[in-house]
């Protein structure tokens, strides 16, 4: 197991030069907005519990409730803030009770780090408020987004927020989150051309694509990642349909011999001949809709790419099998780990670890330096750059421990599980199926049933505890209460008493078959468990 590459995470504050005394990245010193919302603490939390640092994870929740503040006159990313900021805080807010963690009462359904992810979300909302539905690419948190602000965006950042902003709706029952982001996925797809394709850039005011040029990596990757990672969160055929569309756009017109080129996205000529380094998570992804032999396939392709450098750079030619000028650095990304991750969980190719031995013995030996691990400004002669990403902690090492830990509790098969009591009668978590955001954030499934329920359900669910309560107030002998939190009431309304809104409700309410008393309606099995590699397909 690579346990020599691990970093001291809960050393590291913020996104500070890697050497002593050393200016930040152009010779300046480090940004203060670069990380004034602690940016490497939330981005490497989940990664501390995975590593088994139980302790340094309780440390950083405690250090981000005291200092993290999101009332600040930041002109932030709203991509980068969705899935680094929203994305860790919400994966660590579910995974906090199994890090010992003591949670408030309601929990999963509430929690200071859902607090916070939500606080950070609802700053990313003016970004929404355009004409075609789909977001502008950089928000002020403290003022929305600035008069001058280009309405040009690229695609990822405008279809990346579904796995996110469903979560976050699911756990605090404001649909306004999974609203905005399914009308942006759903612009996208009523955009695309004729020959079935995307292209890099569109103008969210007018919905005309501004950069035409269409594939699998920058600028439009995780839009393709996160249909196949939303459906299978929430079940949805549509979305996974939607991609299987693209899909075959795809194979037909950007895939030349296991290897993904760039192409005109009305024409289907090639545009650009060259591999991208973000490119490399095409051969996970594949595998989550059960497509290995494709995967295996271009996964060597890139590998071979890793052993000619000894990492990936940014841009590869591949007619001329050499590195794009400009384009030979190597920032520590993950993404060719982590489809060797994915793919070893479904195939147990030992050649996937070698991979990963090839990957930490190259990161030690080319990037270790005094206080990190440093990007590789180019690979042809490993020179090195004076900063390291956030990702390097949240993904690379996270999915690098991850191909080989098999028995770690992120791979759990649902033999085991936790059973908490919500509000809304009990809830399982912890039993496996964990969807990774595009940052490496695990997302239990089960917790999007956990906290809320169809408004027919809900009416039952409140009416059954209610009569519950009521009849152990009536025995004597019952007086103990079983729950720390009480029973759970709805608010009132103003002006009115708990008991008159609840009758008012019970008359609107739609007439439904009776359940039997104390039973919670619930998700079918299925759809609360999604294994690795395994999908919902019927066709499947």
């Amino acid at each position: 197991m690579p346990f020599r590459l691990l970093v001291p995470l809960g050393l590291l504050c913020a996104l500070l030069p890697l050497h002593h005394g050393a200016p930040g990245p152009g010779g300046t010193a480090p940004d203060p907005a670069h990380y004034s919302f602690s940016l490497t603490l939330i981005d490497a939390l989940d990664t501390l519990l995975i590593l088994g640092n139980v302790s340094e994870f309780q440390r950083v929740v405690d250090v981000l409730q005291d200092n993290v503040d999101f009332d600040i006159d930041v002109n932030a990313s709203v991509f980068e803030t969705n899935i680094r900021v929203v994305g860790g805080l919400l994966s660590a807010h579910l995974l906090s009770k199994k890090a010992g963690v003591e949670v408030e009462a309601g929990w999963p359904c509430s929690g200071p780090l859902l607090r916070m992810a939500e606080e950070a979300a609802r700053k990313l909302l003016p970004a929404f408020q355009t004409p075609t539905g789909m977001p502008y690419g950089t928000v002020n948190l403290l003022h929305g987004v600035n008069p001058g602000e280009t309405p040009v965006t690229c695609t990822a950042g405008i279809g990346t927020f579904i796995v996110e902003f469903a979560t976050l709706s699911s756990l605090t029952g404001d649909p306004v989150f999974e609203d905005v982001a399914r009308v942006a996925l759903m612009r996208l797809w009523e955009s695309r051309s004729d020959i079935g394709l995307v292209g890099n850039h569109i103008d969210v005011l007018t919905g005309k694509w501004v950069a035409q040029d269409s594939g699998i990596g920058a600028g439009v990757d995780s839009y393709f990642e996160y249909l196949v990672k939303g459906a299978i969160l929430l079940q949805d055929k549509k979305l996974m349909a939607m991609f299987l569309e693209y899909n075959k756009a795809i194979r037909n017109y950007t895939r030349f011999d296991d290897w993904y080129l760039w192409v005109q996205m009305y024409k289907g000529t090639v545009s650009m001949p060259v591999f991208q380094s973000l490119e490399a998570y095409w051969p996970g992804l594949q595998s989550l809709i059960g497509d290995i032999d494709n995967a295996m396939r271009t996964f060597l392709n890139y590998y071979t790419v890793w052993k000619q450098f000894g990492g990936l750079p940014e841009f590869y030619n591949i007619p001329q099998g050499y590195t794009v000028e400009k384009r030979e650095g190597y920032p520590l990304r993950p993404e060719l780990i982590e489809s060797a991750m994915y793919l070893y969980r479904a195939t147990g190719d030992p050649t996937l670890l070698e991979l990963g031995r090839d990957a930490v013995e190259s990161i030690e030996k080319i990037s270790k330096v005094e206080c990190g691990f440093a990007t590789i400004k180019d690979l042809r002669d490993h020179k090195l750059d004076n900063r390291m990403e956030s990702f390097f902690l949240a993904e690379t090492v996270k999915y690098l421990y991850l191909l080989f830990d098999p028995t770690n509790f992120i791979h759990n098969n649902g033999s085991t599980f936790d059973a908490v009591i919500t509000p809304y009668g009990e809830c399982i978590l912890g039993a496996g199926g964990y969807i990774f955001n595009t940052e490496a954030h695990p997302i239990d499934p089960a917790a999007l049933h956990c906290c809320q329920r169809l408004k027919e359900e809900q009416w039952e669910v409140e009416d059954l505890m209610r009569e519950f309560y009521s009849l152990k107030r009536n025995r004597s002998r019952f007086q103990k209460k079983t729950m720390s939190s009480g029973p759970w009431q709805p608010p009132a309304g103003p002006g009115t008493s708990s008991s008159e809104n609840q009758d008012e409700a019970r008359e609107k309410r739609p007439t439904k078959q009776k359940i039997p008393l104390l039973s919670c309606p619930s998700q079918p099995f299925t759809s609360k468990l999604a294994l690795l590699g395994q999908v919902f397909l019927d066709s499947s």
